[in-house]
């Protein structure tokens, strides 16, 4: 059977799942620019019409930030333009049936233009455009991502009332890996444990963290394009099952300065379709492949070049502190959940980089894309991995490596003026995504916070 002859097969195949289920209506959706799914339901005849042909989705979901207010620095859309429809064409490939939805069917889409190339302002398929260059390369992409988020007991209702403050914990007090706790929420605990994985995202492993309230789920590993789509639909799925308890999950980098903070983390390796390319059990630091070496040296190298595809908020930065667990420094250790690229050398099946960068607020399209585009380039460069793997904490040995920006415009500007970027995910990517963080900076800029109430409206 030829490839296209298989997808036809599978095409067919998902089609008719889809009559089966009997449902009158399937539920579609989008990734916007800050990873917050937008999506609508079709009517069962609209939608094996849009397989066929695409349908129009307003493209003001990348003209406008997560409050939904629109941009006034886009070219690509806007008021100027009207804020037409952009074309969506399903991805097949991203079936599911929704457990908690009465199992109705799901999919996921990519934006493409007219003419059916690849809309470049999509974050899915910024994720596609690098994975596209890797299989030139000669590499496929295992990827897995793991999420701490905090849970609280809140609704839109309670959270509104409340002004957005004082949220009220799922459970108190500091304790991580604890049985007490999960017990204490059980039935959520399961529901997430077990309707995640009727949805196609099965969880590896779920456990309390160190903070009231806060648990760490990490994804099954697959195909990066998979592991992504799974991150991603985790978000609104856990909320979507929390909602259901009273329980309202947040995936903020920083929700409490006395807390650590919430990461996203990534591990990735890269693979012939037969074995993982990064172990070598001849090679150093315990077994690392010459291509592993050049994969970490690109992602040592090109970090801050990337800085808003991992930290894409301005509370992105509030997470950044030295001594709360989450990297400030590009390094590397092994095993060191401390340092930035924590590389996991071991067997032929587990040896891997995790990307500890991104918190959970990351957009998973893009901080899966800015990993494996910053290894590649390493790749592509046969750059050679000088710098010494930092002990203990991301001090020991790491003491002249340069910190983290500690702003959102910082790392924006770093990013609009890199031609690296510009290579890997295209101008119009590049030039969109810093304006629209140039316009978060902006609202920040504008607003007028508690600390400031606080700190002057007495005093001063």
């Amino acid at each position: 059977m030829t490839k296209v002859e298989k997808q036809v097969t599978e095409q067919a195949s998902v089609l008719e799942a889809v009559r089966k289920t009997g449902s009158g209506k399937v539920k579609v959706a989008v990734s916007d620019i800050d990873g917050v799914l937008r999506g609508k339901y079709l009517h069962t005849d609209k939608f094996f019409s849009a397989v066929e042909g695409g349908f129009g989705f307003c493209d003001v979901v990348f003209g406008w930030d997560v409050g939904d207010q629109p941009y006034d620095n886009a070219y690509m859309t806007g008021w100027h333009l009207g804020f037409p429809d952009a074309m969506v064409r399903l991805d097949l490939a991203t079936y599911r049936n929704v457990p908690w939805d009465n199992n109705v069917p799901f999919f996921l889409g990519n934006f493409v233009k007219q003419d059916g190339s690849p809309y470049p302002l999509c974050p899915r398929q910024v994720l596609k455009k690098v994975l596209a260059r890797a299989e030139k390369m000669g590499f496929g992409v295992k990827v897995g991502c793991e999420y701490e988020f905090f849970n609280f007991r809140e609704t839109p209702e309670s959270w509104h009332a409340k002004n957005g403050v004082n949220p009220t914990p799922l459970t108190e007090g500091m304790f991580g890996y604890s049985l007490l706790r999960v017990n204490a929420n059980r039935d959520y605990f399961n529901a997430l444990m077990d309707e995640m994985a009727k949805f196609r995202i099965p969880i590896e492993g779920l456990h309390t963290e160190t903070g009231p309230g806060v648990y760490e789920a990490a994804i099954l590993f697959d195909d990066a394009l998979e592991a992504a789509d799974r991150a991603v639909l985790f978000k609104t799925a856990a909320k979507e099952i929390g909602a259901r308890f009273g329980i309202m999950p947040t995936f903020m980098a920083k929700w409490h300065p006395k807390y650590p903070g919430c990461s996203g983390h990534v591990h990735q390796s890269l693979t012939d379709g037969k074995k993982n390319l990064f172990h070598d059990p001849k090679g150093r630091y315990g077994g690392m492949s010459k291509l592993f070496e050049s994969y970490l040296a690109g992602q040592l190298a090109y970090l801050m070049e990337f800085g808003p595809m991992f930290w894409p908020t301005i509370n992105s930065y509030k997470r950044l502190v030295d001594g709360f667990w989450a990297p400030v420094k590009p390094c590397w250790g092994i095993d060191n959940r401390t340092a930035s690229f924590r590389v996991l050398p071991g067997s032929p099946k587990s040896t891997r980089i995790e990307t500890r960068c991104p918190g959970a607020d990351m957009n998973a399209y893009l901080a899966v894309a800015a990993s494996i585009a910053a290894g590649l380039a390493g790749v592509e460069k046969n750059m050679k991995l000088t710098a010494e793997p930092v002990l203990g904490d991301s001090k020991g040995g790491a003491e002249k490596v340069v910190r983290a920006p500690r702003t959102l415009i910082e790392t924006t500007r770093i990013f609009h003026a890199s031609k690296l970027a510009r290579d890997w995910f295209g101008p119009d990517f590049v030039d969109h995504y810093a304006a629209t963080r140039e316009w978060e900076w902006r609202q920040w800029l504008d607003a007028v916070t508690d600390w400031e109430m606080k700190r002057y409206f007495e005093i001063i």
